[in-house]
């Protein structure tokens, strides 16, 4: 096959990748999909991939009118394997419509977060309740079986608090769109 009839069937390609993109092209992905050696771009969106591609492909038709064998080779590697890398994404789109959105996960998190916070609060008042009833108690038994569900209710807060501090850093991190 020569230079030109590889050129026609590589821009051949590319008219039905951009038709196939068309109707996805500005919607936004929760995160960048490829990989960063093969795409410059970090865009969440199929339109900047796509753009990258064709621009691409414009300089492999400079290189090959240049005749740089060496660099018309790397391109067209290179060419191919973003190509590639969208149809395969353009593929799964029915399975990235199940896919949560970035919405749909920040609203779990800040759901979490409230749960967590509430469970703070009881735990708080339920070890406040325990200790008054401590200094009411009467009888051995009765001191150390609270003194046991304190301590117990201490550890169960300690741990919604770390839970509480993991959940704070993750949101932080996605409101800083990491």
């Amino acid at each position: 096959m020569n230079r030109h009839h590889f050129l026609q069937a590589l821009e051949h390609q590319l008219v039905l990748l951009a038709q196939a993109v068309a109707p996805l092209a500005d919607r936004p992905l929760a995160y960048s999909r490829f990989d960063r050696q093969l795409f410059q771009s970090h865009g969440t969106r199929l339109r900047d991939y796509l753009s990258e591609v064709e621009q691409n492909f414009q300089s492999l038709r400079h290189l090959v009118t240049e005749n740089r064998t060496e660099r018309v080779a790397f391109m067209t590697e290179k060419l191919v394997a973003q190509i590639g890398a969208l149809q395969r994404e353009l593929s799964t789109q029915a399975l990235r419509r199940q896919e949560k959105t970035p919405v749909a996960i920040a609203s779990d998190l800040y759901q979490k977060l409230a749960e967590h916070q509430d469970y703070e609060r009881r735990l708080n008042l339920m070890i406040q309740d325990r200790e008054s009833q401590l200094d009411r108690a009467t009888t051995l038994s009765a001191q150390q079986q609270l003194q046991r569900e304190v301590a117990a209710l201490e550890g169960r807060l300690a741990r919604c608090r770390q839970a509480l501090a993991r959940l704070e850093r993750q949101v932080e991190r996605r409101e800083q769109g990491l």
